[in-house]
């Protein structure tokens, strides 16, 4: 007979074996998935047994994530700023550091803005987030995958939120016609090699094109810093998540481009990862 807790130990196992991170954490997160438990009950059933059904269901999911499968993507599901957004291979998993971002916009913000845009929405996390906490704003959600965009309107439309968040499809700002108060974006950053030397969750099942950009990561990053000026309000500020050696190029465009000021700001880890420019 073997016993949820004989499952989770053997599952932990194999996980390290994989060279997984966090191995107990990712059996425990798996086996919950798989039985319909939360982290809670598990602990409140290891010594349930468990029968057949039970263990090819474990099995089914204990294999996808020995290939390094993102667990995220395994639930179909992930948590961000208080919302829990649908995901899958068609979108980026949202960060902790997208989260951080956010952070910043909101505790930096010294005015609510009217009209927010999300430049590459993916599943939508920015918008939907910025959406919560400036409840009187009008946002619009712009992306170049229609796949992408599906899966936002999807979270869109599951936080109640549709009434007031706009989607379009657009490269960047090639079909956006109106100005902003606030433009957030994350777009792809990170170089080839990068990319290469990226862990399998990453490279083998994330969409490659929300990831990478040429130019050594940047010039997704240099393209909306140099068109943002014609999209924004007076007074209205450009945020980006970037690459931490970008900085110094994306102070050579605020400056070129006449950016009353711009600051690199630090995330948790203390390296430039947000770029911040105001018209």
């Amino acid at each position: 007979m073997i016993t949820l807790i004989d499952a989770i130990q053997k599952t932990t196992l194999f996980f390290s074996t994989k060279r997984i991170e966090n191995a107990r954490l990712n059996a425990e997160i798996i086996i919950g998935k798989a039985l319909n438990l939360n982290r809670l009950d598990l602990y409140l059933q290891y010594d349930r047994p468990l029968d057949s059904e039970n263990l090819d269901q474990i099995r089914n999911l204990v294999r996808r994530r020995g290939k390094r499968e993102p667990w995220q993507y395994i639930l179909g599901e992930v948590d961000f700023f208080s919302l829990n957004l649908r995901v899958d291979h068609r979108v980026l998993i949202p960060r902790p550091e997208t989260e951080e971002l956010i952070d910043l916009i909101i505790k930096g913000k010294d005015r609510v803005p009217n009209k927010i845009l999300d430049l590459g929405t993916g599943s939508g996390a920015i918008v939907l987030a910025l959406a919560i906490h400036y409840p009187e704003s009008r946002l619009l959600a712009v992306d170049t995958s229609d796949e992408a965009l599906s899966l936002a309107r999807d979270n869109i439309k599951r936080s109640g939120l549709h009434n007031r968040i706009e989607i379009l499809k657009s490269h960047w700002f090639n079909n956006i016609e109106e100005k902003f108060d606030l433009i957030v974006a994350n777009p792809p950053y990170l170089s080839e090699l990068e990319w290469n030397e990226s862990q399998p969750e990453i490279n083998k099942f994330e969409p490659r094109a929300a990831l990478v950009a040429e130019g050594n990561g940047v010039n997704e990053l240099k393209h909306i810093l140099s068109h943002a000026l014609n999209y924004l309000n007076e007074g209205g500020l450009v945020a980006m998540e970037t690459g931490i050696n970008h900085h110094p190029v994306l102070k050579k465009i605020a400056i070129k481009k006449g950016f009353r000021h711009w600051d690199s700001r630090v995330d948790f880890s203390f390296r430039n990862r947000y770029f911040f420019a105001w018209k």
